[in-house]
């Protein structure tokens, strides 16, 4: 059954479904929509046009869905959809995005420590880790399996390649390419993230191509042109090192580094 603590606020227009518990001093309003087994722990503030799935922890002073930090933003319809199974942490805010119609989309099994913050027009994919005190900015895109290092703050626009790891206290104003180690306030590539490579079951002929396309792309004095040309001349033609160039290439249709920005 459904349990709401009495001194939650719970408007009459919000979806709760079977096995939802809110607790002390939360506020739920109308058009939101919480999915089986979802537990909100106590202060909690769920705003309109939220979605949440099955199985999520939301703790203390939590609030998901504010409107969008955005000078344009003028009260437009938009939306906020959070998938199954992630823990959001004390006092994280998550805002709706900017934009008729838009969402800011959370995917599942996520973890985002205390006070993480997720702008308008966030787009989290799956099994991401965000440590504490870290700021994404508007339109940015996380992919799947990236770990986040503590106090970072990320540009509006960028994109995180999956099973990167991104070091703590670092700034982030480019795309950070997949599989790799960066980290500080310049964003140097330092390596692969071999360790997080091998436990999703990469093998060490990918890893060692991985490797090879690293160090020519990143840590050599050649252009990044120049040296995407290397890679697919000299370097075996995995499916990850196919991603990465991939991912690359984006770069060239962008502004700044950052290939969603146009």
């Amino acid at each position: 059954m459904t349990v709401a603590h009495p001194t939650a606020c719970v408007a009459a227009g919000a979806d709760l479904a079977e096995g939802v518990e809110i607790g002390p001093f939360c506020v739920v309003e109308d058009n939101v929509a919480i999915g089986p087994g979802t537990r909100l722990e106590s202060h909690v503030t769920v705003k309109s046009n939220t979605s949440l799935g099955a199985r999520n922890v939301v703790a203390s002073g939590a609030v998901l869905g504010g409107d969008p930090q955005d000078r344009k933003y003028a009260g437009q319809d938009t939306f906020l959809r959070i998938g199954d199974d992630n823990v959001i942490r004390e006092y994280v805010t998550i805002h709706r995005a900017t934009g008729e119609g838009n969402a800011t989309k959370v995917g599942d099994r996520n973890y985002l420590m205390a006070f993480v913050h997720l702008g308008h027009n966030v787009t989290l994919h799956s099994d991401i880790t965000i440590a504490n005190s870290v700021g994404v900015s508007g339109h940015v895109t996380i992919e799947d399996m990236v770990t986040i290092g503590g106090m970072t703050g990320i540009h509006q626009f960028v994109r995180i390649g999956k099973l990167a790891m991104v070091g703590g206290l670092s700034r982030i104003v480019r795309d950070v390419p997949p599989f790799m180690l960066v980290e500080g306030a310049d964003q140097a590539v330092r390596d692969i993230n071999a360790v997080g490579l091998r436990r999703i079951g990469v093998t060490q002929e990918s890893r060692m191509a991985l490797h090879k396309a690293c160090k020519l792309l990143f840590r050599s004095q050649l252009g990044l042109t120049n040296a995407m040309e290397i890679v697919r001349r000299e370097v075996k033609e995995t499916s990850e090192v196919r991603y990465l160039l991939e991912f690359l290439e984006r770069l060239f249709h962008g502004k700044m580094g950052r290939g969603d920005q146009r």
